[in-house]
């Protein structure tokens, strides 16, 4: 496992400070092996074994913990007095009524971080009780970068193919064949879709549920309509509610499996309700069912999205008039408008895809970013590489 040193350098400000670190993304994202980096990267600054408390909630063997009182007593027990205590609760989730724990040894020496894989869970339960006193930080399955970095190649363009196609996920990466890569995005799709949601919504029409995340990663960077969802099931003989389907969206949601960005109007300077786009946490699942290479443009642009996502940027679609701006990426005072295509490969392509960014009266940078490795920039607008983007 490679050193995931960008979320570390993220977490580290805040060690030993009184304010809950928690650790959030999909299943399998690496969320526990960074917990493990964080007590390595204690102990090199002088914290004892001792003082660390390291549970891993999900595993058969610390079921008891999932009490909350059992657990208590016994974090309870294993407390330092004279010195900070660490605590290292993976998948908190799993424990009834853990905000009640959590609460408890805030105000003791207790230094405190936990992972979860919920997104509602974590934010509605612990802002109840801790308003002010946690933060968040989303861990997302590899970058290209640190794809790159753990296969340790330099070949480019074939490690990106394989990128398109798989995806960043930490567990698939350590095989080889195409059948074992999908094999385990299977298993990990149906450990997703089973436990973190099924389970969890207690969904009782499995097999709608998972036509309708099928169906979602079909339209993976494109706008979501309810009206189309509806229409696709009704086709299928297989009527789906509206309250049902948009309840399904948010699970989802919860569940970091998609992402949902919505419109904004450039011009009037506002965000429209509707018709948002949809995004999938992890391009490999999408290929248990898609040609990820024959779609492309899709792939591209949602790898696009998620590259931002990872550096913290609120993203939006943007219109200017009747054109499409694919992504408006906002962080404290930056803005950033970007185009995303695979290649500029003739002449209405080139206006197509600058005529947006042109259109845009004001002085926040404007790219596009394609496979193109010849540099199109002009007027002002820069145009990218998209291996470039991704490594910088």
């Amino acid at each position: 496992m490679i050193k995931r040193d960008y979320y570390l350098n993220l977490i580290r400000p805040f060690y030993n400070k009184p304010i809950i670190k928690i650790i959030t993304g999909i299943r399998r994202s690496g969320k526990s092996t960074l917990l493990l980096q964080l007590i390595e990267d204690l102990k090199s600054n002088g914290v004892e074994d001792n003082q660390i408390i390291h549970l891993k909630l999900d595993l058969f063997e610390n079921i008891d913990f999932r009490d909350k009182n059992i657990l208590f007593k016994h974090i309870n027990k294993r407390l330092q007095k004279e010195v900070k205590t660490y605590l290292f609760l993976d998948e908190i989730q799993e424990v009834d009524g853990f905000e009640d724990i959590i609460n408890s040894f805030l105000d003791k020496n207790v230094d405190i971080y936990l992972t979860g894989s919920n997104s509602k869970m974590l934010s509605s339960e612990l802002s109840t009780y801790l308003t002010g006193r946690y933060i968040s930080f989303e861990i997302f399955p590899f970058s290209f970068k640190e794809f790159l970095q753990y296969h340790q190649t330099t070949k480019l363009d074939d490690a990106f193919v394989t990128f398109i196609n798989y995806g960043g996920l930490p567990q698939v990466q350590a095989f080889n064949s195409d059948l074992e890569k999908k094999r385990i995005l299977r298993d990990l799709f149906n450990s997703i879709l089973i436990k973190d949601l099924v389970e969890r919504y207690r969904i009782r029409n499995v097999n709608q549920f998972e036509n309708f995340i099928n169906y979602l990663m079909s339209i993976t960077s494109k706008h979501f309509s309810a009206k189309n969802v509806m229409n696709y099931f009704n086709k299928e003989n297989r009527n789906i509610s509206k309250e049902t389907l948009y309840n399904y969206l948010n699970y989802l949601n919860e569940a970091f499996f998609i992402y949902s960005s919505k419109r904004y109007d450039i011009q009037g300077k506002k965000l429209l309700e509707t018709n948002e786009k949809i995004f999938i946490n992890d391009q490999g699942f999408r290929s248990l069912l898609f040609n990820n290479e024959s779609d492309i443009e899709k792939i591209l642009e949602n790898i696009v999205f998620l590259e931002l996502k990872r550096k913290g940027y609120e993203i939006y679609v943007g219109y200017e008039g009747e054109y499409e701006v694919d992504f408006i990426a906002v962080k404290n005072d930056q803005k950033i408008y970007y185009q995303v295509c695979y290649l500029l490969a003739s002449d209405k392509v080139v206006e197509r895809e600058f005529r947006s960014l042109l259109n845009i009266n004001d002085q926040y940078p404007k790219y596009i970013l394609s496979m193109d490795k010849i540099n199109f920039s002009k007027e002002g607008i820069i145009h990218k590489n998209m291996i470039d983007f991704l490594l910088e």
